[in-house]
């Protein structure tokens, strides 16, 4: 290997958006992140923000199907 032409390889503190910190090795300092395996919906299971309406309830909202006009 060539000396002088690689970057410096040390301890990193990665921050998250949800208040998590850990560390990691990697070339850079810091890091911040948006989601991390304690928030991510993928991991954790809970979904958040994210509509969880099907396609069948969002056709029925859009063409104006529901169970009130059934009953009628």
């Amino acid at each position: 290997m060539k000396k002088g032409i690689h970057p410096e390889y040390m301890e990193t503190k990665v921050t998250c958006a949800c208040g998590n910190t850990f560390t990691v090795r990697s070339n850079k300092p810091e890091l911040h992140l948006e989601a991390c395996d304690k928030c991510h919906p993928q991991y954790t299971g809970i979904q958040g923000a994210v509509s969880k309406t099907g396609r069948v309830e969002m056709f029925n909202k859009k063409y104006g199907f529901n169970k009130e006009s059934k009953a009628a």
